[in-house]
């Protein structure tokens, strides 16, 4: 099945280039969208699909992200944001 991607208008995906190896490389990424908060997600290999969660921004060094280019997001990731961000 084919997915159709679209990138988001406001949209900004980040990188941890500090965690990055030590929690399994690409399998991190950081959201926003606009000036609203900033997500979390992870990559479980368990149940084979990506977690979200809200960030506290009194547990996060913002400074610390990276803009990640949109095109090394995973494709199964851009779905998951888009659906996310539309609800």
């Amino acid at each position: 099945m084919k997915v159709k991607i679209f990138k988001m208008n406001g949209l900004q995906v980040y990188i941890n280039p500090t965690s990055q190896n030590q929690f399994g490389g690409d399998r991190i990424f950081y959201s926003r969208r606009s000036d609203g908060p900033y997500y979390y997600w992870r990559y479980e290999d368990g149940p084979g699909r990506w977690r979200v969660s809200r960030v506290r921004l009194s547990e996060m060094a913002v400074k610390a992200l990276c803009k990640a280019n949109w095109q090394s997001v995973p494709v199964e990731l851009k779905a998951e944001m888009i659906e996310h961000y539309l609800e």
